[in-house]
């Protein structure tokens, strides 16, 4: 007799933060989980696209989500900038009154300026912890206030959380350390809502060129990778749709590498 039942809502309804490029991890996961048959709201924020100057248009977030309709999933779109106290439940309250209650939340966004211990600015470093730290810990609870209180026995999943985090230390200094908040955030999830049926994971992508690298680091980190190339959004979309189903359930308050065996240092 199985005793851990897994019931799985339909319509399965996911939020996806950071979707303002074609070129992203967060337009792959959009493309793969619209590939499994989930409506999706789609977070952006094009002006933090734009300061970096990664490449991409003002129409990219629309093109993803048109892509996404193409494979028969219910889109829409939810501009912002995270670094809004007040953002994180305005996206979920959206999501819900478009599409309905949520059953997963895929965070992919984040804040990323390289600076060091000696020349990070205060703001800079408040900016790096409001968005990959305080937002994700504000999503999920968000999140977690619109799931059912008690619908059924604890071991059913009621709601799936995966957020994508990294290792970067030196030279990355407030990325890094909020990215280390971030696990944080998502092994304590984990623990404290597991009466609320929720799942939650965050994954390591490795290295992945989406429009940030030079030719000096894509070397890198190719040549720093067994299987002799860089990671796609693809690679990391594949588990998080893994994650996101019912034969992903067992997985719960983990740091997952998903980079091909890439260690950074």
């Amino acid at each position: 007799m199985n005793n851990n039942r897994v019931m799985t809502p339909s319509p399965r309804i996911a939020l996806v933060t950071g979707v303002g490029r074609r070129r992203s991890i967060g337009a792959g996961l959009a493309l793969g989980l619209a590939r499994d048959g989930w409506n999706l709201a789609l977070g952006y924020w094009s002006f933090y696209d734009d300061r970096l100057g990664y490449e991409g248009t003002p129409e990219d977030p629309e093109a993803v989500a048109e892509q996404c309709r193409a494979l028969g999933s219910d889109v829409v779109l939810l501009p912002g900038d995270l670094a809004d106290v007040h953002l994180p439940q305005r996206l979920v309250t959206s999501t819900v009154e478009e599409l309905g209650p949520l059953t997963a939340l895929v965070m992919s966004h984040c804040e990323s300026v390289n600076s060091s211990i000696l020349n990070t600015s205060v703001e800079s470093w408040d900016r790096h912890f409001a968005v990959n730290a305080r937002a994700t810990w504000l999503l999920i609870k968000a999140f977690t206030e619109q799931l059912p209180v008690d619908p059924g026995p604890s071991s059913d999943v009621r709601g799936r959380i995966v957020a994508l985090t990294s290792d970067h230390t030196a030279h990355n200094t407030p990325y890094g350390a909020s990215k280390g908040a971030l696990d944080r955030i998502i092994v304590a999830a984990a623990v404290e809502l597991a009466d609320r049926g929720v799942r939650a994971n965050a994954i390591n992508p490795g290295p992945i060129d989406t429009g940030w690298m030079t030719d000096e680091i894509r070397a890198m980190g190719a040549s720093g990778t067994p299987a002799g190339r860089l990671g796609t959004p693809e690679d990391t979309a594949d588990l998080v749709r893994f994650l996101l189903s019912d034969q992903g359930a067992w997985i719960n308050g983990q740091v997952l590498y998903s980079n091909g065996g890439f260690r950074t240092s």
